[in-house]
């Protein structure tokens, strides 16, 4: 997507339960194979025993508003993203949210793409605010839930671990000449400089498999079960069809959307690539050698304390890239979403700078590139770096 007025990110907000279980009493009560711990790379789920996911959106979209100091009056557009059941059969989560948020004149979208559907929400919103320039802001939300006995945290897809929680953005955009608004933060926010996707639908066979097409939800089982439909499609194209996909599609996302952004790839200004939370196996066999491809920028994985967020890591990035201040203001970095069907999308970001020169002696001075380690970065190790 070509963006033709500024954007910004002016904060971005995750939310996830307080209860949580680790690997170790996952392992403990039999949900989770002893074998299976090192292939997840992360240490616990969040899990919500009480809240359901648009709920937790609610939150996340709040706090997303009171960083900005703005009120939910002044939402234009909300688009809420999910991959699994919201609470409701038949009803619109999307207008839950914007409900729950106060912001009852706003457009209230729903977008569901699987595990891409919070960029894809994001994109949609980007595209709204460009198109029609009587709309400034919108909010981007995405919330999953992922609870027995419908869904299997543990055990219900191979290589991936779901945790429970809520994502939020608040995108504004400005006409030419309105870059220096009083109303707009620099402090938490992000420039959005660059947003593109792209799909290979061949795969959608992976998380349909062999199965008939049911006349209503969970005929196949009451439990969803990914292995099953996974299993058929690894056995039809081999267990290295999607890595090579992979290597194929994500290193030209990634030299698209760098070049769209004016920057080059190996531009010592871009300081990482942040990973979809899909775990230490499918980051390592195919993602960080795709990243490798294209840029030596490091490739973090942030999941270590949530799983896979469904619909919200792209997000989830976002607000990772400001809290644990992984990049200083001038530096850019590149977030990668991916779905089934499948999608895989690229944000190019950039904090930026001061809006009036530091203190002398507070200016933070640019960090020398580090070399890329051979695979993925933890969350702690991001932490530290």
């Amino acid at each position: 997507m070509r963006l033709t007025r500024p954007l910004r990110i002016v904060a971005a907000r995750t939310v996830v339960p307080d209860t949580v279980e680790t690997v170790t009493e996952a392992v403990a009560r039999g949900a989770l194979a002893a074998e299976d711990v090192s292939a997840t790379g992360y240490r616990q789920l969040p899990v919500s025993e009480t809240e359901a996911a648009p709920e937790l959106a609610v939150r996340a979209a709040a706090a997303c508003l009171a960083a900005a100091g703005l009120d939910a009056g002044a939402v234009d557009l909300l688009v809420h993203a999910w991959t699994y059941h919201q609470g409701h059969d038949f009803w619109s989560p999307a207008h839950y949210v914007a409900h729950g948020l106060g912001a009852l004149r706003a457009t209230a979208l729903g977008i569901q793409q699987m595990c891409n559907g919070g960029a894809a929400a994001l994109e949609t919103a980007a595209a709204w605010l460009q198109a029609d320039p009587r709309l400034h802001t919108a909010v981007v939300t995405t919330a999953d839930r992922f609870c027995a006995p419908g869904f299997d945290r543990w055990r219900g897809d191979y290589g991936l671990w779901y945790g429970d929680g809520a994502t939020a953005a608040l995108l504004r955009s400005t006409l030419p000449g309105e870059a220096g608004r009083a109303d707009w933060t620099d402090e938490g926010s992000l420039d959005l400089l660059a947003l593109r996707s792209t799909t290979a639908a061949e795969l959608e066979t992976m998380h349909r498999g062999r199965d008939g097409f049911s006349r209503a939800p969970h005929a196949h089982g009451g439990t969803v079960d990914v292995r099953r439909t996974k299993k058929a499609f690894l056995e039809a194209n081999g267990k290295e069809s999607f890595a090579r996909t992979v290597r194929l599609r994500v290193p030209e996302l990634i030299r698209s959307s760098t070049a769209e952004a004016g920057i080059a790839a190996d531009d010592p200004g871009l300081r990482c690539v942040v990973l979809p939370r899909i775990g230490r196996t499918a980051l390592e066999s195919a993602y960080v050698p795709a990243v490798a491809l294209a840029t030596g920028a490091p490739a973090l994985d942030l999941g270590g304390l949530t799983g896979h967020l469904g619909a919200g890591d792209m997000l989830a990035g976002f607000a990772a890239l400001v809290d644990q201040k992984l990049i200083a203001p001038g530096e850019t970095a590149l977030v990668l979403s991916a779905g089934g069907g499948f999608t895989w999308s690229c944000a190019v970001v950039r904090r930026p700078a001061p809006a009036s020169p530091a203190p002398a002696g507070t200016a933070r001075q640019a960090r020398p590139r580090q070399a890329r380690p051979p695979q993925a970065r933890t969350e702690r190790q991001a932490c530290e770096h």
